[in-house]
């Protein structure tokens, strides 16, 4: 008699993830219980091909839904949401571009043999050795955030004989419906210049007093983050083909790019509803085409800037159970505490944003009737909380493991290593094999940075 089929589990695990007839999660043909067994715990497992499979649907999205209007598309993937060089090659494998926020991650780029021509360097604040480093490496474009980095950009760029592309990032006034921490287009926050007291057009301006050292591709708009439908996009590109018409009437310049940002949202829970890639660009393309047509503004070469879309739902965190306590939280309610082996060292978003996970036994079935439980991790923080609310089997013990999915994306870049944690490693999971993208950090590593004074020094 043949073994009962592997199961198929929802959107929110990466595709390559099932659940074997014996209870044990599997992801790209890998029993997590063989890869804690191997690699230990806690650990960032990345779906190789599920990462693969959505660099292509971008690409290949966003190619032909602005092709169909006379334009072209760039995807320009977000480092900020997670970032090595083994990632950095599959990227550029795939065709894609990057998008890097500072020097370690324009480092990071260099050592992978990313083209600088394909990158994209933002930050609100970049020092002058970033910016040479971002300008003799030849990166494509600076977006730049503030009329004193307009002019380090131009001095820097003149001094290496350079012309540098530069688009600016704006603040369109769009309230994106997410967190307020991770909202970046209304007026009271940091990034941007203004579009409603004419900031942006005097940041124009500035640019174009410096044709010897600068080019303005256009403009730049980033709204948020976890955003699930493209009503704010609308806005956004309508208010930003206004002003690039309004350059070309005054300075008689018609600006070649516009870059729409990221944000765009994914499934952390069975409740989340993200657009496709498919939906995304024939929606986006459609609103574009209907600004320029609206003004009579030529279609710009568009560019996108998706981290999380990629790359968060290729993620899972594996953790090893090592108590369950059970308290009283009101008389209806007994809540199961349930504490792993990592925490907000390994994923501050909870704590940070009230991030909402779930979490699922990876190594057995259970008949047991649900608990309400909450994940917490080993850390000194009653905030220190992994998944808040989720039901798990009543039988869940010591030695069990414990598997978070939608992690993929900032879980490692936002890792710390509070309480003197060494932060997990990274490990990419494929069909034949799998291969350390970042290795478990040690205490030698937590020791490393600290200087000894030798004797008799003050």
């Amino acid at each position: 008699m043949n073994a009962a089929p592997a199961t198929t589990l929802s959107a929110v695990w990466p595709t390559g993830a099932q659940r074997t007839p014996d209870g044990a999660l599997r992801i790209a043909g890998h029993d997590l219980r063989d890869v804690a067994a191997q690699y230990g715990t806690p650990a960032y497992l990345m779906d190789e091909a599920d990462i693969r499979t959505r660099a292509r649907a971008f690409q290949q999205a966003f190619t032909e839904a602005f092709g169909a209007i006379g334009t072209q598309a760039d995807v320009f993937y977000a480092g900020k949401a997670f970032l090595c060089t083994p990632m950095a090659r599959l990227l550029l494998d795939e065709g894609l571009s990057l998008d890097v926020c500072t020097g370690g991650e324009l480092a990071v780029a260099r050592k992978a043999g990313f083209p600088g021509a394909k990158i994209g360097m933002h930050g609100n604040n970049k020092s002058v050795p970033e910016i040479e480093d971002a300008i003799t490496y030849g990166v494509g474009r600076l977006i730049v955030d503030s009329f004193e980095e307009i002019e380090r950009v131009a001095s820097v760029a003149a001094q290496h004989g350079v012309v540098q592309g530069v688009m600016l990032r704006v603040k369109t006034g769009v309230e994106a419906h997410t967190h307020e921490f991770i909202a970046t287009a209304h007026e009271d926050q940091k990034f941007g210049f203004s579009l409603a007291d004419g900031q942006l057009m005097d940041a124009v301006g500035a640019v174009l007093k410096h044709p010897e050292s600068l080019r303005l591709l256009g403009f730049h708009s980033h709204i948020g983050s976890q955003i699930f439908d493209s009503e704010g996009f609308a806005v956004a590109a309508e208010r930003l083909i206004h002003v690039q018409l309004q350059v070309a009437q005054e300075h008689g310049i018609v600006l070649p790019e516009l870059d729409l940002g990221g944000g765009f949202g994914i499934a952390y829970t069975d409740d989340d509803t993200p657009l496709t890639p498919q939906e995304l660009a024939g929606q986006l393309a459609g609103i574009v085409q209907r600004a320029c047509d609206a003004v009579g503004h030529p279609v710009p070469h568009i560019s996108i800037e998706p981290g999380r879309a990629i790359v968060g739902p290729a993620g899972v965190t594996l953790y090893e159970v090592g108590t369950v306590k059970p308290v009283h939280a009101t008389d209806e309610l007994t809540r199961y505490y349930v504490s792993v082996d990592g925490g907000m060292s390994d994923n501050p978003r909870p704590a940070l944003y009230q991030a909402d996970y779930t979490a699922e036994l990876a190594d057995r079935t259970s008949d047991a009737a649900p608990v309400t439980a909450r994940v917490v991790g080993k850390h000194c923080e009653s905030g220190d909380i992994v998944v808040r609310d989720v039901q798990l089997p009543g039988d869940i013990a010591a030695g069990d493991l414990l598997a978070v999915p939608a992690t993929g994306a900032y879980c490692r870049s936002l890792s710390s290593q509070y309480n003197h944690v060494p932060r997990p490693p990274v490990i990419a999971l494929r069909d034949g094999g799998s291969s350390v993208w970042i290795r478990r950090e040690t205490i030698n590593d937590l020791l490393a940075l600290e200087v000894e004074e030798m004797e008799g020094e003050q």
